[in-house]
């Protein structure tokens, strides 16, 4: 049983976690860019925020900053990210837990 992360549920998600005001999970779209202006507009908060909210809704832990930074470019590669990660068991990404 592979469990996936929907595009839709992920932005309820990021929507409800992150207390983001400005707009609702139906105008995210899949593309949406999660930092700077012409996107959510998330800070390094957020993206603690994020990564906190990603580990207790899905198991998944990202402790290496670099492959952060890749898997919150948008909604769409984050959600990818999700799902490579729950298809492998989350093998990467827990070791070396500091």
């Amino acid at each position: 049983m592979t469990n996936q992360v929907a595009l839709d549920q992920l932005k309820v998600m990021l929507v409800a976690k992150l207390n983001l005001k400005a707009i609702t999970a139906d105008q995210i779209t899949d593309d949406h860019a999660l930092f700077g202006p012409e996107g959510l507009g998330l800070d390094s908060v957020d993206a603690l925020e994020l990564v906190l909210a990603i580990e207790s809704e899905y198991g998944i832990q990202i402790q290496d900053e670099e492959v952060g930074r890749e898997a919150f470019a948008s909604v769409r590669v984050l959600c990818d990210f999700l799902n490579q990660r729950l298809a492998a068991g989350n093998q990467g990404g827990q070791a070396a837990a500091g």
